[in-house]
């Protein structure tokens, strides 16, 4: 008896709309079509691509449900600006909806990126922007006890350092990680003793990043982080001991 003869699986294709629509996202982050611009008709748009107008009007729809493109009735698809907005907003969805990903993991994934951070806007910073990290700082000292006014200042502050870095890629996944945070910052700094000790690490690191010393301003940084894992892991239950 022969072998059985066996055939490779043959993958989905793509359907026409799909491909229709990545070609037109193609020509807009190509700059061939501009923010503000209006795509042509989807008869024009059916002609070049040589199919039916309901094909084009489900590619159009897939671009819109990407906030590409949006649909003004009377007037046409026109091109609208892809901001760092709904980057920030798809991310902190996830972050939501993702039960598995805890503190311990969104720390570690902080660890990484401020302390670099840090060490670019010590390098980059400008005298107004010092200024502002000041200006965050007494705010600090002003809200004394104020455990929601303390919170929303410590994001205030992480978020004016990425600024400071020049790279707004970093301010986009800093905010994605936001809202992750938010509940244990007002958990630790309504530890006894901690505005006082925050206050004091967001000093070392302010005036690290106004020397212009990057490693001091990245050292100052994993010190602050550190003291805020330490905080959150005091809060935690014990571990329960196995039998």
């Amino acid at each position: 008896m022969t072998e059985p003869v066996t055939f490779d699986r043959v993958g989905r294709m793509p359907r026409l709309s799909d491909t229709i629509a990545e070609q037109l996202l193609e020509a807009i982050v190509a700059g061939r079509f501009r923010e503000g611009d209006i795509l042509p008709s989807e008869r024009e748009l059916g002609d070049q691509f040589g199919v039916s107008r309901t094909v084009i009007r489900e590619a159009i729809r897939a671009l819109a449900t990407r906030g590409v493109v949006e649909v003004q009735s009377g007037r046409g698809v026109r091109v609208i600006a892809m901001d760092t907005a709904s980057v920030t907003e798809a991310m902190s969805l996830l972050l939501r909806g993702e039960s598995m990903i805890d503190f311990g993991k969104v720390h570690e994934v902080r660890m990484m990126l401020e302390t670099h951070v840090a060490a670019l806007a010590a390098e980059r910073s400008t005298d107004a922007e010092i200024a502002q990290l000041e200006t965050l700082m007494d705010q600090w000292v002003a809200a004394g006890d104020d455990v929601a006014a303390a919170s929303q200042l410590d994001v205030d502050f992480h978020r004016a350092i990425a600024t400071s870095a020049h790279n707004e890629l970093y301010l986009v996944l800093l905010d994605s990680i936001a809202g992750a945070l938010l509940e244990n910052r007002r958990a630790t700094l309504a530890l006894e003793h901690s505005h006082a000790k925050v206050l004091g690490e967001h000093r070392a690191v302010v005036n690290a990043i106004a020397a212009h010393d990057p490693e001091a301003a990245r050292g100052a940084m994993r010190t602050h982080l550190n003291g805020v894992q330490e905080a959150w892991q005091s809060q935690q239950p014990p571990a329960a001991a196995t039998p």
